[in-house]
């Protein structure tokens, strides 16, 4: 099993939602985040000011899967989420050794 933990543009969000669904992957936990790599942030103007906006708003996707989803998961999200443009996102992949369903006491891949 592998927690797949995505970072990526919040209007991507729906379209990496929808090509997951479209291959089986029925859940999945969303969070906004901040965050920067390369692109270091940017200046905005406010009511006349120049600021710099230091965290970029993201969107971070968490989801457990099993290991033979895995290929498949990585090329669907990398297809969704790209745009071409620096701050597409990155996806991790993490070992996940234990899963239990809290309402079934189900465990590990019948609980995914």
């Amino acid at each position: 099993m592998k927690l797949v933990t995505v970072v990526i543009k919040p209007f991507k969000l729906e379209e990496v939602r929808e090509s997951l669904s479209n291959i089986g992957i029925t859940g999945l936990t969303v969070t906004e985040v901040k965050g920067f790599g390369r692109q270091k942030g940017h200046a905005e103007l406010y009511r006349g000011a120049e600021y710099n906006v230091n965290f970029l708003p993201k969107v971070k996707i968490d989801l457990a899967i099993s290991d033979e989803q895995l290929d498949e998961v990585i090329n669907t999200i990398t297809k969704a989420a790209y745009t071409g443009k620096i701050g597409d996102g990155k996806i991790f992949v993490t070992p996940l050794e234990h899963v239990v369903r809290i309402r079934t006491g189900e465990t590990d891949e019948s609980a995914l």
